[in-house]
């Protein structure tokens, strides 16, 4: 296999946890509309789209809605999410990352944000991640959703490297499977039963350094 010239990571989950807040927005969206709404039904909303998210808590509920009307809803469930995220300090970076990160730059990987969230910069910014990242391809600059690769794809063009040079760091399985369907190696952050198509899981990125990210070169 290729050298990995390039580290492209999700947000949510992965460098950050901004679960709970998507959680209480959509839970409260739904409970306005008469829709029971679990923290199970939740992990269907990772990795997807506002839009899409929406769609899905419709089709547990059974309901349908107008696109106009949709659209207003995604934008009544974000201003909710926003005043959450407003509040956010690097205390919220999960284990691990700012570690693996630093190392990463000290050895001259590339490294990019591939997320589905449009508040992708605004996260960043408010946990003082920013500076890390050297492209950052969100909610804003794609069409297709994972598991569709456009993200990802689209990350490997801004830092000017192959989708092979790539390795993705993902906790949702829509995301892995983007990131296999890009032709990229990818590292799930989670559960091995949940993310079992990624080449490697680890339980967060306490586990992953610059010697083990050498050895995923062999695969």
């Amino acid at each position: 296999m290729s050298t990995i010239k390039a580290c492209l990571f999700d947000l949510d989950g992965v460098l950050v946890d901004t679960a709970v807040y998507h959680f209480k927005a959509w839970h409260q969206l739904a409970q306005t509309m008469g829709i029971e709404f679990t923290e199970h039904d939740n992990e269907r909303l990772k990795g997807v789209s506002r839009v899409r998210s929406l769609e899905i808590i419709l089709e547990i509920g059974g309901k349908t809605m107008a696109q106009e009307q949709m659209l207003a809803l995604c934008e009544q469930k974000n201003k909710e999410y926003l005043e959450d995220v407003a509040k956010m300090t690097p205390e919220e970076i999960l284990p691990g990352v700012v570690d693996f990160l630093k190392a990463l730059k000290a050895e001259g990987y590339k490294i990019a944000l591939g997320s589905a969230s449009k508040n992708a910069q605004l996260i960043l910014e408010r946990t003082e991640l920013l500076p890390y990242f050297d492209a950052i391809i969100d909610g804003r600059h794609v069409v297709n959703g994972k598991p569709d690769p456009e993200v990802f794809l689209k990350g490997a063009e801004a830092l000017g490297v192959q989708p092979q040079e790539c390795l993705v760091f993902e906790d949702a399985v829509a995301g892995v499977e983007a990131a296999k369907n890009g032709g990229m190696r990818c590292v799930g952050v989670g559960q091995p039963d949940v993310l079992s198509q990624a080449d490697v899981v680890v339980k967060d990125l306490t586990e992953m350094s610059i010697s083990r990210l050498k050895e995923l070169e062999q695969i």
